[in-house]
């Protein structure tokens, strides 16, 4: 049996576990160490550290301090792992803790956060998500229930000095071009809610006040929100720093391509049982300055789907030059007005394209003035029939059941 070589309390707070972290930086000292061959288990916190609660409020969600996030468990030291190498890492299985067996999904209210639909949800919401087994149903939106492809949001390595500068230089020098927008183009350095996991003193407050925020995806890894990215996948992550630096978080029972809810996905603390190997001199061999991985054998067998598209014109008609953000904004804009006409509510539908397996594809991007995004909608995770008839839809979901909002304060 595998060896659980870091464990967590999710009755403590993150900041008073040493092999956690919230910061990516190239002296966080490795958590732990193991040989290349080697097969073990990390437990994880959910992305927030527990601060978001299993109830009917959104207050948790409009209130959450989104500078302390994300908690990582790790760095994971392989021995023998060098620069220019690639890390390999098999995901064995992953899974919810059997003392937590529920997730949360919402969105940040526009003020703290915002979203990828924000204009048209610009209050925080909620919704809860209870497991049974590889399924999953939520008390907030009636009618689904659908297995879950359980993967990390969130697994890297550290980078180096010169990575982690880069990264500071070009992230500052966006937000410098609008500095006062809501939200922000990035995240800064924020020493105040930094973790550093084992560090302490003067060597501590300079990382944390250099220390790259886990918020987006990077050329290391990262927060990449890849559904398929689940159990049974192998990755190749480019190796920067002695010992590789590997970390991992940010757990999702389900979530949709793209986790356009951004507090997104079902979120929930877990485990993940994982094996590492090296290539020496990998990315070098391979042209590798990304990761590359290859998806789960085990995944949600639904086939069939609702297709809908999205072109890159937005909803107050301006045109966009190939855009495929647009694109699948309006894809997105439009399934959920679809799905209206049962009887969910926006935010419902919202939520639960955040949540449930859709897939997204850029179907168009040469087609000029228009790009087209497509979001796949498998109709089989209703408890009802959501296809076009001659007899119109029919209004399923009645009886009041919605998502819980908080006003801003």
């Amino acid at each position: 049996m595998a060896e659980t070589l870091i464990k967590v309390d999710l009755n403590q707070s993150p900041y008073d576990n040493p092999q956690v972290h919230n910061r990516w930086h190239p002296d966080i000292p490795m958590a732990v160490w193991v040989e290349p061959g080697a097969e073990f288990k990390l437990e994880t916190y959910d992305w927030t550290g527990g601060a978001i609660k299993n109830d009917d409020s959104a207050e948790d969600v409009r209130d959450v301090d989104l500078s302390t996030v994300h908690f990582l468990s790790g760095p994971v030291g392989v021995k023998g792992a060098q620069p220019g190498d690639l890390l390999v890492v098999d995901l064995l299985d992953i899974g919810a803790r059997d003392d937590s067996l529920w997730g949360f999904n919402g969105f940040f209210s526009k003020q703290n956060g915002g979203g990828f639909l924000d204009e048209h949800f610009p209050l925080a919401q909620k919704s809860i998500w209870d497991f049974h087994g590889m399924f999953t149903k939520s008390r907030h939106i009636p009618g689904v229930n659908f297995a879950g492809l359980i993967h990390p949001g969130l697994i890297g390595c550290l980078p180096d000095p010169k990575m982690l500068a880069s990264w500071n230089e070009r992230e500052t020098g966006l937000i410098a071009t609008d500095p006062d927008r809501i939200p922000g183009l990035a995240n800064p350095p924020n020493a105040s809610t930094a973790h550093m996991g084992q560090m302490q003193g003067e060597a501590r407050d300079k990382a944390a006040a250099e220390g790259a925020r886990t918020v987006p995806p990077r050329e290391h890894g990262g927060n990449c929100d890849i559904k398929d990215l689940s159990r049974g996948s192998r990755v190749f992550f480019p190796v920067y720093v002695d010992g590789a630096g590997l970390s991992v978080g940010d757990l999702h029972f389900s979530q949709g391509d793209g986790e356009i809810t951004f507090c997104g996905a079902i979120e929930m603390a877990g485990w993940v049982h994982m094996k590492v190997s090296l290539i020496k001199g990998g990315m070098a061999k391979y042209g590798i300055k990304n990761p590359i991985f290859k998806p789960s054998p085990m995944t949600p067998n639904y086939k069939d789907y609702l297709i809908f598209e999205g072109i890159s014109v937005d909803e107050k008609g301006k045109q966009h030059y190939l855009d495929v953000t647009v694109a699948y904004r309006q894809a997105c804009l439009n399934a959920i007005e679809y799905l209206k006409k049962f009887g969910y509510s926006g935010a419902q539908a919202y939520s639960l394209l955040g949540t449930a397996p859709v897939q997204g594809h850029i179907s168009g991007v040469v087609d000029v003035p228009n790009a087209c995004a497509t979001l796949w909608l498998p109709t089989e995770i209703f408890d009802f029939d959501i296809n076009p008839t001659a007899e119109g839809p029919q209004k399923i979901i009645t009886g009041g059941v919605d998502l819980p909002i908080a006003q801003d304060k």
